[in-house]
């Protein structure tokens, strides 16, 4: 089931940006408010994050987002909206190092479209850790998710103010727009002077009727300034579903978002060992393009094994201290030939003893790590973790000792 889950930044006690006429905490949740409204009255499934002026840290926030994921095995979008803290007048739209530039190339347009220049569109990394996406909120949430993070402009810059205070309707409106036209892979055309069904019809290369039952029109009259559905092109090989080749690796097809990580993270293999099937010489991937992956064979995996993903700062030395096993033991399982991990990289590790008096085992805080990340990476929840550690808040520090239960 499609969805698109609204995040309005700050709230409550966090006001941001603030000029004489634009609070940035109220103007987020203004907009998303409307964005919200439009994607309803267009049939999208859409979620607001907060509803009111409260404060939500940020694991609050992903723990919201995830209740709305529980039931999704569909296209979900996760919209986070603030407004810019530089100096330059324009929006910036920020999009997740998973993802595609298509979404944030029509939420561009549709932007401009109202009458604000956007800067540019980019993904945004972590100066500390590369591989990873700068915001938390694009970070943390899961590779399914196509999560955004758009930012309107600075309203201490006249310019900018005037049309944020001006167009927010319109702005909305488009935003919304643009994110419906891509999760229905349709575009929306607005009709002109003179345009009617037959000539739009040629102009897209479609049918009359096909843009009527699409538009639910029951005749052919149309109005000037009206929003049509004009259903898209193919233009992205439709997905390969894993079909058995033979027994040594299954066929899959590269869509819009997919990297080798996302794809091993799926498969439960590893990047280097479709690399090798593959004869890669660099990660890159083409839409459409068919990788041959491993069948894992081993049916006992998840029964035996904790199936773990290689973070940073992970050594088989922690990992061993961890999991109350041995640096040996790992690498004999995983048919290590030394010591060197790589991120992403996933290791079977053997399940702790469960006829241990405490069944839990001992995490070790590293850089980055929130108590959601945590909870998530081992199927627990933010409250479990802070009654079992009698934590009173979500404040964590790197080396401290976490009891997690396995």
């Amino acid at each position: 089931m499609q969805k698109v889950i609204i995040n309005a930044g700050l709230g409550g006690v966090q006001n941001g940006v603030t000029s004489e006429n634009i609070i940035e905490k109220e103007y987020n949740l203004e907009i998303s408010k409307k964005i919200y409204d439009k994607l309803r009255t267009l049939g999208v499934n859409a979620y607001l994050v907060r509803t009111d002026d409260i404060t939500l840290s940020e694991d609050e926030r992903l723990e919201i987002i995830e209740e709305y994921l529980s039931d999704s095995d569909s296209e979900v979008i996760v919209l986070t909206n603030i407004l810019s803290e530089g100096l330059e007048s324009g929006a910036e739209i920020v999009y997740a190092l998973r993802n595609a530039d298509t979404l944030a190339n029509e939420i561009s347009q549709g932007i401009e479209d109202a009458g604000q220049e956007v800067l540019k569109f980019y993904q945004l990394r972590d100066p500390n850790n590369t591989a990873l996406d700068y915001y938390d909120i694009i970070k943390n949430t899961d590779f399914k998710v196509e999560s955004i993070v758009v930012s309107y402009g600075y309203p201490m810059n006249n310019q900018d103010n005037f049309i944020l205070s001006n167009n927010i309707d319109v702005l909305a409106s488009n935003v919304a727009m643009a994110i419906y036209s891509y999760l229905t892979r349709a575009n929306i055309y607005v009709v002109k002077s003179g345009d009617s069904l037959y000539s739009i019809a040629k102009k897209f290369e479609t049918t009359v009727q096909e843009l009527k039952e699409l538009n639910g029109l029951s005749s052919n009259a149309l109005q000037i300034g009206q929003e049509l559905i004009i259903p898209k092109k193919e233009t992205i090989p439709p997905s390969v579903e894993p079909p058995i080749n033979d027994d040594k690796y299954i066929l899959y097809a590269i869509k819009a978002g997919d990297t080798l990580y996302s794809i091993a993270k799926k498969y439960n293999t590893t990047v280097d060992a479709i690399k090798n099937l593959n004869n890669l010489t660099s990660n890159n991937l083409t839409i459409g393009e068919v990788l041959k992956l491993p069948i894992i064979t081993d049916s006992t995996s998840e029964e035996n094994y904790i199936m773990y993903t290689v973070k940073q700062g992970d050594t088989l030395y922690s990992l061993a201290k961890m999991y109350d096993t041995t640096v040996s033991e790992i690498k004999k399982i995983n048919n290590l030939l030394n010591d060197n991990l790589s991120l992403g990289q996933i290791l079977k590790i053997p399940h702790p003893n469960s006829n241990s008096e405490n069944n839990y085992l001992n995490y070790i805080v590293k850089r980055g790590d929130t108590l959601y990340q945590i909870a998530r990476n081992y199927g627990t929840s933010v409250s479990v973790i802070k009654d079992l550690n009698s934590l009173k808040s979500d404040n964590l520090a790197i080396g401290q000792v976490l009891k997690i239960p396995i």
